[in-house]
């Protein structure tokens, strides 16, 4: 075995889906794989990572297991990173993970890792007004009222889950509906959710009507084996750029990779590069 690489490895451990046992194999396999853990940060418990830190420091790999918000967060900080980020699937629902390795879990992603067959990439990622930055998702609309019921099922609380269910599916028939009016596409009274996807061609923008959300979120606990994005909605376009209104000039809820945040009664959307290399499978697939 070769020297080992300077490697960081990052977890959430207040999050419900997180798994000790699973972090300890992570830690192993990367260790096998000649990237031992130099430092191991629980992201709720410490600052986020600096990523002058870890350019002066000479960090190789930063991995890092966690849902994705989790990775949103960390991965956003990281923008300038001249090393490498391998991120690992410990979530509810894991979008970035499923986007770039398929159906495969940690474990098979590090085996892949450990017989060289990842490399770096520049993927594509959303950037929005006020900063804002998805990697795998945005949901605008009052359908992102939904991010607070998983909310409650990553903490297995089924009596607020139930609560935040009625709650959301009342938000999601009731709020004000959100428009795509740049390019103009779908409902001119909008749609309870506007879901933008990143691909290096152009966002893919799709409009979910309130009544899918009712039906989802109506059923209460039985939304531990469901999710919205399989649900009837419009195609409505691939572009570089998107602009969404609120019909009624109210602000407009968003879900920005699985976490909950608000923008203003209209919100511009465009394709961009993340600004770090993110391990991912070398045949593209």
């Amino acid at each position: 075995m070769t020297d080992n690489r300077l490697t960081w490895l990052i977890y959430n451990g207040s999050s419900g889906s997180f798994d000790r046992t699973l972090l300890g194999e992570v830690t192993v396999m990367l260790r096998d794989a000649g990237y031992a853990p130099d430092r191991v940060t629980d992201c709720c418990e410490s600052d986020n990572l600096s990523t002058d830190e870890a350019n002066r420091a000479g960090v190789e790999l930063i991995a890092i297991l966690g849902g994705d918000g989790t990775l949103s967060r960390t991965i956003a900080g990281l923008e300038g990173f001249d090393g490498a980020v391998l991120p690992l699937p410990g979530g509810t629902f894991n979008l970035l993970c499923r986007m770039i390795f398929g159906e495969c879990d940690s474990i098979e992603i590090l085996n892949e890792f450990s017989d060289g067959r990842l490399t770096p990439q520049r993927r594509a990622c959303i950037r929005g007004d006020g900063g804002l930055l998805a990697l795998s998702e945005v949901l605008a609309g009052p359908g992102a009222t939904w991010a607070d019921v998983r909310e409650e099922l990553r903490d297995g609380n089924i009596p607020e889950l139930l609560a935040k269910s009625i709650e959301a599916a009342s938000e999601s028939t009731a709020g004000p509906m959100v428009a795509v009016v740049d390019p103009p596409r779908g409902r001119q009274e909008g749609y309870s959710g506007v879901r933008i996807v990143p691909d290096p061609s152009g966002m893919t923008i799709a409009g979910y009507g309130a009544e899918g959300f009712l039906t989802l979120l109506q059923q209460g606990a039985a939304i531990l084996a469901r999710d919205f994005r399989a649900g009837p909605h419009d195609d409505l376009a691939t572009a570089k750029k998107v602009v969404c209104r609120s019909v009624e000039s109210a602000p407009i809820p968003l879900m920005i990779d699985g976490e909950r945040s608000e923008g203003g009664p209209q919100v511009a959307f465009s394709l961009d590069t993340l600004g770090v290399d993110l391990l991912g499978p070398a045949d593209g697939r």
